[in-house]
Parts: structure tokens; C-alpha cells; sequence
């Protein structure tokens, strides 16, 4: 890796900027029915399932934390203690392109049980995004984009090389939009900042 001396930080600062431009662009567009059936499912299912892969799964878990804080049932898909899931269970995919393959299995398994599927996408008409009982779309740019192909090269060419990497969008967004559901969980559960605060682990 070359060591020359770093001379600005442009990029840094044009990278924040994009990311707060697509955020204040999906908050124009969030489908607000969508929205209050996935927080009415989340309260009325008995626990709470949620999975993703990669940085989506990274999302995943941080949204499972602050669930916990808030005093729900909820576990993570794949890790060794998570039990088998129920019917009247909500579990919530988290993928940008809706394709991931590994999660869409696992979204037809989810359907096949007759769980209730919330899909956290960008992609609509994607497999998760149609088989979902509630699809969330989040439209951002996914390294599974059409234009990816194009979006390497002109990022590799320098063309592109203020931009974040593919899927950054997405899971930035995805993150923010889960916080924000944490947000509206707190007001509708009537919890507060000491119950959240005596729920956070204490052996870390």
C-alpha cells in the first residue's frame, strides 16, 4: 500500500454528501402503509426473527439489539441458539438486492411455515420483495444494479472514486430506516430510556 501524504479529504466529505442526498430522496418516497403494518406485525407477533447477509446481516443485528432493548423476543438467524420458528412469528429479511440467495431460501422456508415475512429491499419486484407479506422498499443503489458492471469500471477508472462502494447506500439507509422503527416502537410501547438502559448488556 503506497504511504504518500494525504493532501485533502474531498472524497470523504462528497461521500457524506451523497449518502445524506439518497436519504433525504427515500424519505420523500417510504411507503407510510407499509411502514405502520410492518410496526403492527413487529408488536402483534410473538417473537422476532431477523436475518441478512453480509453488512445487510451486520443491519440485521444491530435492529435485534434495540429490539431486545425495547423488551421484545428476538433472535438472529443463524446463530447457534436461535430455536425454530413459528407461525405467529414475524421474521424480517434485510437485503438489498431481494436476491441474495442464502436469504431468499430462507424467505420461502419462512412462507412455507406461515410465518409472517417483512422484507427490508430495495428491490420490489425481487424474489424476497414478491414473496413478502410486507415489502419495504428503500430504493438505493445495489452491486446487483444492472449498471454495476459499469459503475466497477468507471469507479476502477477513477470516474467514480468519490462515491461509497456498491451496496453502501442501502445498508446506510436500511440502518437508518431500522433505527427510525426503533424510534416509533418507543413511542408506541410507552418505554423508557431506564428500561431500554437496564436491558443493555452488562458483561461486554
Amino acid at each position: 500500500m503506497k504511504k504518500d501524504q494525504v493532501k485533502d479529504c474531498e472524497d470523504v466529505v462528497l461521500s457524506m454528501k451523497l449518502i445524506v442526498e439518497n436519504l433525504n430522496e427515500v424519505v420523500k418516497v417510504l411507503d407510510r402503509e407499509a411502514i405502520k403494518h410492518m410496526l403492527q406485525n413487529i408488536l402483534e407477533g410473538e417473537r422476532v426473527f431477523v436475518m441478512g447477509a453480509g453488512r445487510s446481516g451486520l443491519v440485521a443485528k444491530a435492529f435485534a439489539m434495540r429490539l431486545m432493548h425495547l423488551g421484545f423476543t428476538v433472535y438472529v438467524v443463524g446463530e447457534t441458539t436461535t430455536p425454530a420458528v413459528h407461525p405467529q412469528d414475524v421474521v424480517i429479511a434485510i437485503s438489498g438486492s431481494g436476491e441474495t440467495r442464502s436469504i431468499a431460501d430462507l424467505g420461502r422456508i419462512v412462507k412455507d411455515i406461515g410465518s409472517t415475512l417483512i422484507t427490508v429491499t430495495s428491490k420490489r419486484e425481487s424474489t424476497l420483495g414478491r414473496i413478502s407479506d410486507i415489502t419495504m422498499v428503500l430504493p438505493s443503489k445495489t452491486k446487483n444494479d444492472h449498471d454495476a458492471g459499469g459503475y466497477l469500471e468507471k469507479n476502477m477508472r477513477g470516474d467514480y472514486k468519490n462515491l461509497p462502494p456498491l451496496g453502501t447506500a442501502f445498508e446506510i439507509t436500511s440502518m437508518v430506516f431500522l433505527d427510525s422503527v426503533i424510534a416509533q416502537l418507543i413511542t408506541l410501547t410507552g418505554a423508557s430510556e431506564a428500561e431500554l438502559k437496564s436491558r443493555h448488556t452488562n458483561i461486554e
